[in-house]
């Protein structure tokens, strides 16, 4: 999120990678469809507009939970995205949790939106 670089991901996310979506049931398996939500949450989330911010960290080994909050269309969005590395460093698992419901609905609209444009643009 700080740097804004999509980019960065090819080097963060390993291969195995496990998406955890706050909003699709089935976990996305795999770098590419992890990349593509990850992409779309930074515009979303962290676009140009949004006030992101992550106001808590919980470091323990090979795993990190971040709590954020932001503002998409005036609701505050709070949520917390759940990290587990591999020894090399590598993001292996990522799950988003996001309450409240308004903010869940919100974030599914623009989060939909988001994901079919960056399909189009491919």
């Amino acid at each position: 999120m700080e740097t804004r670089n999509p980019k960065i991901l090819d080097e963060l996310l390993a291969n195995e990678v496990i998406f955890y979506s706050p909003i699709v049931w089935a976990p996305q398996e795999g770098k590419q469809i992890t990349k593509l939500y990850l992409m779309a949450a930074l515009e979303v989330l962290g676009g140009e507009n949004a006030d992101f911010t992550y106001v808590k960290q919980v470091v323990d080994n090979n795993q990190f939970i971040l709590e954020f909050n932001t503002i998409i269309d005036g609701i505050t969005v709070n949520g917390v995205d759940m990290i587990e590395v591999n020894d090399d460093g590598k993001i292996i698992s990522f799950k988003v949790m996001v309450r409240p419901l308004k903010a869940i609905n919100k974030v599914h609209e623009k989060m939909g939106e988001m994901l079919e444009k960056l399909k189009l643009n491919k």
